[in-house]
C-alpha cells in the first residue's frame, strides 16, 4: 500500500550506546520544517512530506523517468528501550536526520560500587 511505499523510501538506521538511542534517517530533499518527530511510549514515529519542485500548472512536461518519490511519509518504529522525551534531540544535516533520544533513567543500567573492606 501507499504507506509501506512510504517507509521503504525513508531509510534508517538505529543503534543503541550505554546512555542513549541514535536513530539516523535519510530524507534527502526534505526541509527540516516539513518533518514531525513523535515519541510515544516506546514507539517512534517520523512524518514528513516530499515537495515537488514545481507545480504541474507551469509546463506540461514528458517524463522519462520519475523515480524519486513525492508526497507525504510516515515511518514507525519500536525503540529497543524508554527514552526520556523531555531530553530528545533532533539534528538535521546533508538530508541525514539525527535523534538522540537519551534513555529514561530506569532504562539505564545501575552499576553497583562493591565495597572491599580491606
Amino acid at each position: 500500500g501507499a504507506a509501506e511505499s512510504g517507509a521503504a523510501m525513508l531509510p534508517m538506521d538505529m543503534y543503541e550506546t550505554e546512555n542513549e538511542v541514535v536513530v539516523k534517517a535519510a530524507v534527502p530533499g526534505v526541509k527540516p520544517q516539513d518533518i514531525e518527530v513523535t515519541v510515544t511510549g516506546d514507539l517512534l514515529t517520523i512524518k514528513g512530506e516530499f515537495k515537488t519542485e514545481t507545480d504541474e500548472k507551469d509546463e506540461k512536461r514528458a517524463w522519462h523517468r520519475q523515480e524519486r518519490r513525492y508526497g507525504s511519509f510516515s515511518r514507525q518504529v519500536t525503540l529497543p528501550t524508554g527514552v526520556n522525551t523531555e531530553a530528545c534531540q533532533a539534528d538535521f544535516e546533508n538530508g541525514v536526520l539525527t535523534l538522540t533520544l537519551p534513555k529514561a533513567e530506569e532504562a539505564r543500567v545501575k552499576r553497583v560500587q562493591i565495597q572491599s573492606k580491606q
